[in-house]
């Protein structure tokens, strides 16, 4: 393995892309897909984003979210085919022409010619590809662009036509109206969720008019109360709610009669507030009295009202009294409906929180509207409805007295129009959230729209069970969102009266007695006897069919509407691949796919459309398993704006922190749960810091201990075989191998789940106990401290963990597992090309739970005991006697006071360990129930059984504690409704600073905190080996570096810290990995650090850092050369100018002996390491020490 810098130094993002031209260079995913070719389909849709736009958080979200699956699924043993989609026609590609161009009605497109705005529409549709292309590769996501599929391709467009014409054969398509939200600004329908995107308050007019009942003794008039005056010409009916009550009241004060209902009735000008608005021609002044809530409310505002001498209440009846009543039309420009029209009907979408209680119903105007109109026989679905508006929102000539008037700019003259005529009850204006349209900013109107019509409403229950065959993740959306969205679906209108889009394929005749719909780009060419090579509007609105009932009947046209782009996409899953045109049996053997993934709105959108033709084509569901993610926002909750700068660009943070750290931020936050994330820059860090930092160094500590063994003339590292190294007699490789196969079963049981969410704490965890538990307390046995085989083990068992590591993430974090991997594989043989040709790790390993347990309440021990040290000011370096476990499980306490015994004393520094399993020996027990799991099951009865629980005692405890549960008040209580608290019981006699306890409910942690003579020195051992390590670090040393340490005492009386280096010599050379020399450095040592320290347990010392130096025998080197001291020093003077390490690489391979022959005017030696020279001066002190 190669060397690898300090973490500090370490570029995440640099690396990123140096494996991008790794990857480009092997092309590893073109290679990925040909090695999987011949295993099982696992079939993904991509849901195609329109390239008119650039990618942000929400595409990269999603991108991340397909990526992690696919490349889990084809670790797993499945060949996934990824094709990057585009979606190319619809709005938002015409709003940029029509910004572009200046274009603002739709004769100005007839004007310009169809092809040429086609062609200019298609001239944008890939504007952006290259940057996303960019972007989405920076992510690290493997997907096909060069094999894309676009909308706008005529093999897609084709599908497209064979959905349709299925859906006619089975009876799901008629043409009717449909009351849409209406963009002027664009001059088309837009969707409901487009519609809801853009609210914006807005002044508007409010009115009551009066629509006098026919034949009624005492002419009275029903009042409705609208916002829209301008729908009020195209009035039909009126609507009360049947269960309402309704009053007729005079007012005292015109004489007029009104009927509205009576939780309304403070509705109407009130005396005190009226002038001559209630006779003709006079003005209503704005009634500024609270509207009515409920109904008891309002009956004292009625009570009130009449007392007050305002109106007289004349009569009261229910609302279902009045259906059937005839009225007069305010304006007679449908008076052609009379016979059926302008009466009263009866719906419960008429609530009591506003207006009159009587609704205006203008059927082309409002979609309730449009279902009342039809459910009564006043017009008729699928007729031609009169809709006096045009495309550009201007009256029509039908309006006469309003023609090509804008419809919000004409509602002053039509409140004018009904005041002239003594109809106009009141008038206001009120500030309100409405509606714009997303693209131009300009009001919606509601308006009804012509429209090809898929069926719905008859799949309705075929789509809830489809639904429930399907796996959702959060499930919630599954069962409540998208459940009560299909619940309440409508019949969909997939036409648009538009030019850039897949073309509807009907002809109709002119007299629409005959009609083909076309299932195929053949069956158009023979019918017509025109070859198709596209099949957008301007290429085939001109192909004409012969009636087949004769010339006399002329030919058949293509209708003018094209798709809505959302049925496009709805059929992504057939027409993507050609399907039924091309590979039937890849879509046939695969259908339902296996996964899809997108945003939560996409419930009303994508998800829907998919549902819906899958259900009417095939009878199931288009997707098996889905992945819903909610919005992300700006970090002060706003949604991310362009215009604000309210967030980072996404190649900002990818530049500062990498793409693995994006990835794995935002995995781990609630967006990947459907709910929102606000974006934080600091989050990504937080991610760098907190997991790769981490991770990355627990491999760089392999690395440089790997090197370290070739440094110091070992063998090259090659990790040891898995199935020797599992069967390792150290309790802390056992433990890691187990913690790694858990590791390893919980990502392949939550991946198998799609719950990606639930991976990375548990991975945080994991490196946290990598580097906190395995590495730090292996530490002697990983730096060869305790012999080279047992170096190589641990070092191998590391390199096994890391190695499994990076294959369990390489779907989360494709680029730092590469890069880990490419180094790591060069130590082993047989290894893969990339990371991401490996297989995921298979689940199924052996796992020892005790030891894991175990090891798990060793940290809490660990942690326990630190915080009684920090109570009691007692730091680490200062030994203690004593410490005392307390644990009811006697095989925890075997393997604590066994097998983890030393690691738990040398990181507590304490000398002796003791257990005991009588909880009641050094602790009373208290119970505490859990309110917040037991409050909301317990409900009133909490109170008594909080009450017992707290009066349970030491026997009780222990028996639920034996039995798992206890019956309380007649309630079952299980281990997680109770809290077990142990109180610390200190021995009589004993002071609170003399001995102290810490426990977390479930082990009890006691310190002897009494000092004791005898632990001094080991004190003072500590403080210099701390001392050295500082001095270590502020060398700039790597673990790695070989240095020699001095300890020379400043002290008059120099027995006392030489006495500790004898005394702690054996901790102090295992902590150091060298013994500390208690001497000055000789004087050809090159120095690294020096200081001097004062005051350490009352003693001072001077510490140096040199690096090895050679130590002469000067007697044998005189030997060598018959006693010619000049000849011995040309000796000591070559060897002293070598370099330190290759003298000793020579030495290793001669065996210890070297043959120097170089020197001028000497005779050639033989120089025997251990006898005429010391490599270094600790080497020196030990042999003489041996001697």
């Amino acid at each position: 393995m190669e060397e690898v810098c300090e973490g500090k130094d370490y570029s995440f993002p640099n690396q990123e892309e140096s494996v991008l031209k790794f990857w480009d260079e092997i092309k590893a995913f073109e290679n990925q897909l040909k090695r999987t070719e011949t295993m099982p389909d696992f079939i993904f849709y991509d849901g195609p984003p329109f390239a008119t736009g650039l990618p942000h958080y929400g595409h990269l979200l999603a991108g991340t979210i397909k990526d992690i699956v696919t490349r889990y699924q084809t670790m797993i043993g499945h060949h996934v085919t990824r094709r990057f989609g585009w979606d190319c026609h619809g709005l938002p590609v015409e709003y940029e022409i029509d910004k572009k161009l200046g274009i603002k009605t739709r004769d100005e497109v007839l004007k310009m010619g169809i092809d040429k705005y086609n062609e200019e529409c298609r001239s944008i549709v890939t504007r952006y590809v290259a940057e996303w292309e960019k972007t989405v590769t920076r992510m690290g996501r493997w997907i096909d662009f060069k094999n894309d599929y676009k909308t706008m391709d005529i093999s897609y467009m084709e599908s497209v036509w064979w959905v349709f014409s299925q859906l006619c054969e089975k009876g799901l398509v008629y043409r009717g109206f449909k009351v849409m939200p209406y963009s002027t600004g664009c001059k088309t329908p837009l969707s409901n969720f487009e519609a809801n995107s853009n609210y914006k308050d807005v002044p508007d007019p409010e009115i009551m008019a009066s629509f006098p009942i026919v034949g009624d003794p005492a002419n009275a008039a029903l009042v409705a109360w609208t916002t829209t005056p301008w729908t009020l010409p195209s009035n039909l009916c009126l609507c009360v709610n049947a269960k309402f009550v309704y009053v007729k009241v005079r007012d005292k004060s015109s004489g007029s009669v009104y009927v509205v209902a009576e939780c309304r009735l403070s509705q109407l000008p009130s005396i005190a507030k009226k002038s001559k608005a209630n006779v003709p021609n006079g003005t209503v002044q704005p009634s500024k009295e609270p509207k009515a809530k409920t109904k008891d409310a309002s009956k004292e505002n009625v009570k009130a009202e009449a007392q007050s001498g305002g109106y007289e209440v004349l009569e009261k009846f229910v609302g279902a009294s009045l259906v059937g009543i005839k009225y007069v039309p305010l304006f007679d420009f449908f008076s052609e409906f009379s016979d059926v029209a302008f009466r009263v009907v009866a719906d419960d979408f008429v609530t009591d929180d506003s207006g009159t209680g009587i609704v205006h119903c203008a059927p082309a105007f409002g979609e309730e509207d449009y279902r009342v109109c039809i459910e009564n026989k006043i017009i008729n679905k699928g007729e031609n409805l009169i809709v006096a508006v045009d495309d550009d929102g201007c009256f029509t000539e039908r309006v006469s007295d309003f023609k090509g008037r804008y419809v919000k700019d004409a509602d002053k003259d039509i409140i004018n129009a009904v005041k002239a005529k003594g109809r106009l009850v009141k008038s206001q204006t009120f500030t309100h959230s409405y509606p714009f349209c997303w693209r131009s900013d300009t009001p919606l109107i509601y308006r009804a729209v012509p429209s090809w019509f898929v069926a719905v409403e008859k799949l309705k229950e075929q789509l809830l069970e489809n639904n429930k065959e399907t796996y959702w993740v959060p499930d919630f959306v599954k069962e409540k969102r998208f459940h009560n969205w299909l619940e309440n679906a409508r019949d969909w209108a997939v036409s648009r009266s538009r030019f850039w889009g897949t073309p509807l394929p009907v002809w109709i005749s002119d007299d629409g007695e005959e009609k083909i719909v076309m299932d195929s780009i053949s069956k158009l060419e023979k019918l017509s006897g025109v070859k198709v090579t596209d099949l957008h509007r301007h290429n085939i609105d001109h192909i004409t069919i012969p009636s087949s009932r004769g010339p006399e009947f002329g030919v058949l046209r293509r209708v003018d509407d094209v798709f809505d782009c959302w049925f496009e996409s709805g059929s992504m899953p057939y027409a993507y691949i050609h399907y039924p045109f091309e590979n039937v049996e890849l879509f046939e053997n695969n259908f339902p796919g296996h996964f899809v993934a997108e945003g939560l709105d996409q419930t009303r959108g994508w998800f829907y459309t998919l549902m819906v033709l899958s259900t009417a084509l095939f009878g199931k569901p288009a997707f098996r398993n889905l992945i819903c993610n909610g919005l992300i926002l700006a970090a002060d909750g706003k949604k991310m704006s362009k215009r604000l700068k309210n967030y980072p660009p996404p190649t900002e943070v990818i530049d500062d922190y990498g793409a693995d750290a994006l990835r794995l931020y935002v995995i781990n936050s609630p967006v990947v749960r459907a709910e929102p994330l606000r974006f934080k820059k600091d989050g990504v860090y937080g991610v760098v810091k907190d997991v790769f930092l981490p991770w990355y160094n627990a491999y760089r500590f392999l690395v440089q201990n790997a090197k370290r063994l070739e440094v110091e003339g070992f063998a090259t590292f090659i990790p040891m075989d898995l199935i020797s190294l599992q069967a390792s007699s150290n309790v802390l490789d056992q433990w890691i191998y187990s913690a790694t196969e858990s590791l390893v079963q919980f990502v392949c049981q939550e991946m198998d789940a799609y719950r990606l969410y639930t991976v990375v704490p548990y991975l945080l965890k994991f490196i946290d106990n990598l580097t906190n538990i395995y590495v730090r307390f292996n530490r002697k046995r990983l730096k060869g401290r305790t012999g080279e085989e047992d170096c190589q083990r641990a070092l191998s068992t590391l390199y096994h963990v890391l190695l499994t590591t990076c294959k369990v993430m390489a779907p989360f974090t494709p680029f730092f597992t590469e890069g880990l991997y490419q180094n790591m594989s060069k130590v082993s043989k047989g290894m893969e090309e990339s990371i991401h040709y490996c297989q995921f790790p298979r689940a199924g390993g052996k796992r020892d739970e005790r030891i894991e347990q175990s090891v798990a309440r060793m940290m809490t021990i660990i942690d326990l005991a630190r915080n009684i040290r920090e109570r009691h000011n007692k730091p680490l370096k200062t030994p203690l006697r004593e410490m005392i476990i307390v644990h009811p499980d006697s095989n925890f306490l075997e393997d604590i006071a066994g097998k983890l015994r030393e690691y738990v004393l040398e990181e507590l520094n304490v000398r002796s360990l003791s257990s005991c399993n009588d909880p009641l020996k050094f602790a009373s027990l208290r119970a505490e129930p859990d309110f917040s799991a037991l409050g909301k099951r317990l409900g009133k009865s909490m109170g008594v059984v909080a009450k017992e629980v707290k009066a349970m005692s030491q026997s009780d405890i222990l028996k639920f504690e034996n039995k798992k549960e206890v019956t309380v008040a007649g309630h079952c209580l299980q281990v997680t409704d109770i809290k077990v608290v142990r109180d610390f019981k200190r021995p009589d006699g004993v002071a609170e600073k003399e001995m102290d306890a810490a426990g977390d409910g479930d082990v009890l942690v006691i310190l002897d905190l009494r000092p004791d003579e005898s632990l001094f020195e080991a004190g003072i051992s500590r403080e210099v080996v701390n001392r050295i390590q500082k001095l270590r670090k502020k060398a700039s040393l790597e673990p790695t570096d070989i240095v020699e340490v001095y300890i020379e005492s400043l002290d008059d009386d120099k027995s006392v810290l030489q006495q500790t280096l004898v005394s702690q010599e054996k901790y102090i050379c295992s902590a150091l990995g060298s013994p500390l020399l208690p001497s000055a450095a000789p004087p050809h040592a090159v120095i690294l650090c020096q200081e001097r320290f004062h005051g350490i347990s009352g003693l001072a010392f001077a510490i140096t850092l040199a690096k090895p130096a050679l130590i002469f025998n000067s007697d044998a080197c005189l030997e060598l050369y018959s006693g010619d001291a000049k000849q011995a020093n040309g000796l000591q003077t070559y060897l002293l100018s070598r370099d330190h390490s290759n003298l000793k690489s020579e030495f290793q391979q001669g065996n210890g002996k070297i043959k120097v022959d170089c020197i001028v005017n000497q005779p050639s030696v033989d120089v025997l390491l251990g006898t005429h020279v010391f490599l270094t001066v600790g080497e020196y002190h030990l042999s003489r020490r041996a001697d």
